[in-house]
C-alpha cells in the first residue's frame, strides 16, 4: 500500500508536480492541463504522438515522454481516464501542422473521453487519429481482439508510433504502423496479491497465501482464475503458453517484455527470465532487445506479465530505434531531426487564437429559471452528500469486476460540479447545469465523468435559461 501521500484526493496532482520538477530537462506541463509534453513543445511539421490514461501505472504514461517515444501524455487520476477536456488541450497544444495520433489502452472511459477530444480537434481542422491497444489475451478470444484490454502492449505500440513519427513519417503511416504493432502484440499476466489505493487500508482484491490469480488486469481487476502457487520454472510456462497459441506462422523474432506490476522485485523477474530464455530457444523464438523490469505497473500489485510482439523487419527497426525519456532510454539519439515545413499552413494550435465575433445578446434570465437553478444546486448537494456517504461501498462493488474507483470518481466529480454550480451566480437552469456538467466531466474523468457531464449539459440545454 502507499505510505507517502498528503491528501489522497490530491495524489495525482502532487505526483505530476513532483515529476515535472524532477524531469524538467525532459518535460514541461501542457498549459492548463493535467498533461506533460516534451520540453519545447511540438516540432513544426512532425506528427505528435499523445498517449495517456490513469495514473498508478508509472513509468506509463508520463515516464515515456521524450525523443523516440511519445510527444505528450495526458494523466488521469488513479486508474481513471483523463477527461475529454484534458485530452483536447493536450492535442491542441501539441499540434505542429502534421496531425496528432492518440493512443491508449482499450477501456471505456479512455475511449469515450479521447473520442470526444478527437471530435473537437477534428472540427477545428486538426487531423486527429486514434489507435487503441488491445493486447491482453485473457480478456477476450483472438476472434474478438478488438474487445481486449490494453496492458503492457501499450508500450510497444507507443514505441513504434513514436519512432516512426520521429523519423518523419506522415500521419497515415504512423497510424498504420501503430495498428500493425498492436495486431502483432499479445500479453498475459499473473498476480500474487492486489493493489491498494493511497489512503485505503484494504486492497482492491486479495489472493490467498499459497495461490495466485491468472489473467489479471492492470487496474486492480482480479484474474480469470485462481491456481496454486508454483515455482518460477512452472510459472514461465503458464505465462508463455497462451502467447505461443497465437504465434503467427513463420514468426521467429519477437520484442519481449517481462514486466513487474509494482511490488515484484527485479531480482524475482530475473529468476523467471532464466527459465523463459530456455523456453524461447525451445520454441524457436529469438528475443530482440528484451526488457525486464517495470514498464506498466499497477500501484503496489504483486505480480508480473509477459508481452510478445512478433516482429518483421519494419517493426524491428522501430522497436530497436533510440529513445530518451525519463524512464526509458535506448541507444543514442544523435542530432535532433529537422522536419520539413514547406506547404504547411498554420494549424489552429499555432496560428494564434482570434477573438470570436460578438454573439447576439441573450435574453435576460427569468426568475423561474433562477428558481430552477436553485433547485438544481440543492439536488447536486444532495447527490454529493449521498455519494460521499456511500463512496466506500460503491468502490467495493466496482472492485468485483473493475478497478474500484467508482466511489472516489463520483465524489470528485460531484465536488467539482457543486462548486461550479455555486460559482455560476445568477445564471438560470441552463447556465448552472452546463457549468456543473463541464466541471464534472473535466475533474472526474473516467466513464462516469463523461457520462454525467453529458447528462447535466443535455438537461441544461433542454431547460434553457428562460
Amino acid at each position: 500500500m502507499a505510505h507517502v501521500y498528503n491528501d489522497p484526493v490530491d495524489f495525482k496532482d502532487d505526483m505530476v508536480e513532483g515529476f515535472l520538477s524532477a524531469y524538467s530537462r525532459y518535460v514541461e506541463r501542457v498549459p492548463g492541463a493535467s498533461a506533460v509534453m516534451r520540453r519545447g513543445g511540438p516540432q513544426r511539421g512532425k506528427v505528435s504522438v499523445i498517449i495517456g490514461g490513469g495514473s498508478g501505472h508509472y513509468p506509463a504514461f508520463c515516464g515515456t515522454v521524450g525523443p523516440g517515444l511519445a510527444d505528450g501524455a495526458v494523466i488521469g487520476d488513479i486508474f481513471t481516464s483523463p477527461s475529454a477536456e484534458q485530452a483536447y488541450r493536450a492535442g491542441r497544444a501539441l499540434e505542429g501542422g502534421a496531425g496528432v495520433l492518440f493512443s491508449f489502452g482499450n477501456y471505456a472511459g479512455d475511449v469515450l473521453n479521447f473520442a470526444a477530444a478527437s471530435e473537437r480537434l477534428t472540427a477545428e481542422g486538426i487531423d486527429c487519429r486514434t489507435v487503441l491497444v488491445t493486447d491482453d489475451v485473457a480478456s477476450a478470444p483472438l476472434a474478438e481482439q478488438h474487445k481486449r484490454r490494453g496492458v503492457v502492449g501499450d508500450f510497444v505500440v507507443f514505441k513504434v508510433a513514436g519512432a516512426a513519427a520521429d523519423r518523419g513519417d506522415p500521419l497515415d503511416r504512423v497510424e498504420a504502423l501503430a495498428r500493425k504493432a498492436n495486431a502483432a502484440t499479445v500479453s498475459f499476466g499473473v498476480a500474487f496479491d492486489g493493489c491498494t489505493f493511497p489512503g485505503r487500508d484494504q486492497p482492491l482484491f486479495s489472493v490467498q497465501p499459497g495461490f495466485m490469480d491468472v489473467g489479471l488486469g492492470i487496474h486492480g481487476e482480479p484474474g480469470i482464475r485462481t491456481v496454486a502457487w508454483m515455482p518460477a520454472r512452472e510459472l514461465a510456462g503458464i505465462l508463455l503458453e497462451p502467447l505461443l497459441a497465437e504465434k503467427p506462422a513463420g514468426a521467429v523474432r519477437a520484442a519481449v517484455i517481462l514486466n513487474g506490476l509494482g511490488a515484484t522485485k527485479y531480482e524475482e523477474l530475473f529468476v523467471l527470465w532464466q527459465t523463459l530464455a530456455g523456453l524461447f530457444i525451445e520454441a524457436g523464438i529469438e528475443p530482440v532487445l528484451p526488457e525486464v523490469g517495470e514498464i506498466v505497473t499497477s500501484l503496489d500489485m504483486a505480480g508480473c506479465s509477459l508481452t510478445l510482439t512478433w516482429l518483421d523487419p519494419e517493426l524491428e527497426e522501430l522497436w530497436s530505434a533510440p529513445a530518451d525519456t525519463p524512464a526509458f532510454r535506448r541507444g543514442s539519439m544523435g542530432a535532433p531531426r529537422s522536419f520539413a515545413t514547406e506547404g504547411l499552413s498554420d494549424s489552429p494550435a499555432t496560428a494564434g487564437d482570434t477573438e470570436p465575433s460578438p454573439a447576439a445578446a441573450a435574453p435576460p434570465v427569468g426568475e423561474p429559471s433562477r428558481a430552477a437553478a436553485r433547485t438544481a444546486r440543492l439536488a447536486l448537494r444532495a447527490m454529493l452528500e449521498t455519494v460521499t456517504a456511500a463512496a466506500d461501498e460503491l468502490g467495493r462493488i466496482d472492485a468485483v469486476a473493475g478497478d474500484g474507483d467508482h466511489g472516489v470518481g463520483m465524489v470528485r466529480g460531484l465536488r467539482a460540479a457543486t462548486s461550479a454550480a455555486d460559482d455560476a451566480g445568477q445564471a438560470g437552469a441552463k447556465g448552472v447545469l452546463q457549468a456543473a456538467g463541464a466541471a464534472w466531466a473535466d475533474k472526474a474523468g473516467g466513464t462516469s465523468g463523461v457520462l454525467w457531464g453529458a447528462i447535466l449539459t443535455a438537461a441544461g440545454a433542454v431547460l434553457g435559461d428562460q
